[in-house]
């Protein structure tokens, strides 16, 4: 089946999902450290990982696997056609209730392991999809309408392509949908680590350090559109990177297009954008801040776009090695 399902299916376009995505409440701008599960700390959940008592992981057993395989067996054969009704999945319900919980106002991070990627590629594929529809809306990845996403490296040479589609290393930034779902089916010969941060404890942080560049946060930032804005539309978006509604603290990151949107004429960054991811970049390099992931073939990382950013490092395939993961960005459906 292509990345891109014929239509029938029930997906998002780019632009239904990214206005999904950017509807958020907006109160007031906090003024003070926020204390909720999504301010983790990298060194909080390396040290869970290392004593093997992570709650935000979640290994399938031998039954869940069947219940996969049952669902893909009653599924339509027109993988466009798959949805949360028609592939069922009642015993692993409460887990994925769980995940969405996560997901919606938990840590933001979820990993489920022991995903069986040995079987055939369109089997994967199939099964992928149809456990998505479970957390929410997939939606489109790139203007191509692109739902099932291939990250790997195809060798291509023009230089403005997404870093996602090469080998190169990738900075911290937030996707355009409410979650980012990667399935690890092959890793790379060396490298490829990912990388996540907290943006809510990025916030605490200026919020401690840099007090007077918080209120700049809620402020539009003009973004890059890399040649992907409409015709005769400016080259660049404007958006908010942080929301707070009271409750919870959204944004949106994604420093290289935030910064590249200098390379148009008349368009500069202000002092307090410049501080600020300034700020953003070199926290995340901060081994307090961030956790590195080595996502293993049968892995899959779910992340919250709202409260985590994720990086990848560079890596290196060997012609028996080649990194290759799926893809989903969903809006997310709580039942």
């Amino acid at each position: 089946m292509s990345s891109k399902p014929e239509v029938g299916g029930s997906h998002r376009s780019l632009a239904e999902q990214s206005r999904h995505y950017f509807s958020r409440g907006h109160t007031r701008v906090p003024d003070q450290k926020l204390d909720v599960p999504a301010a983790w700390m990298g060194q909080e959940l390396r040290t869970q990982l290392q004593q093997g008592n992570a709650p935000w992981c979640y290994r399938l057993s031998d039954t869940d696997v069947a219940e996969l395989e049952r669902a893909e067996a009653s599924a339509p054969k027109n993988m466009a056609l798959i949805d949360r009704d028609n592939f069922p999945l009642p015993n692993l319900a409460s887990h994925l209730r769980q995940w969405q919980c996560q997901l919606s106002t938990g840590l933001g991070v979820q990993v489920v392991k022991g995903f069986p990627v040995d079987r055939p590629e369109a089997w994967v594929r199939r099964v992928f999809w149809g456990l998505g529809h479970h957390l929410g809306e997939p939606g489109a990845q790139n203007p191509q309408q692109e739902l099932l996403g291939e990250v790997k490296d195809y060798r291509e040479q023009d230089p403005n392509v997404r870093l996602y589609r090469t080998p190169h290393n990738i900075n911290l930034h937030c996707d355009a949908a409410d979650v980012v779902g990667l399935l690890c089916l092959q890793t790379a010969a060396t490298g490829g680590h990912s990388r996540i941060v907290s943006t809510v404890s990025l916030y605490n942080a200026l919020v401690q350090e840099q007090p007077a560049l918080v209120p700049h946060l809620f402020e539009p930032f003009k973004l890059d559109g890399r040649g992907e804005r409409p015709a005769g539309a400016k080259p660049y978006s404007e958006l908010t990177p942080s929301c707070f509604d009271g409750e919870y603290l959204r944004t949106f990151y994604h420093s290289d297009y935030m910064r590249s949107v200098e390379r148009h004429p008349n368009v500069a960054l202000s002092q307090a954008q410049r501080r600020i991811l300034d700020f953003y970049d070199a926290k995340g390099l901060d081994e307090d801040f961030y956790l590195d992931m080595w996502l293993e073939p049968g892995d899959i990382q779910l992340l919250s776009n709202h409260t985590v950013a994720h990086a990848r490092t560079a890596y290196q395939d060997s012609p028996e090695q080649r990194r290759h993961l799926l893809r989903l960005w969903l809006s997310l459906q709580i039942s």
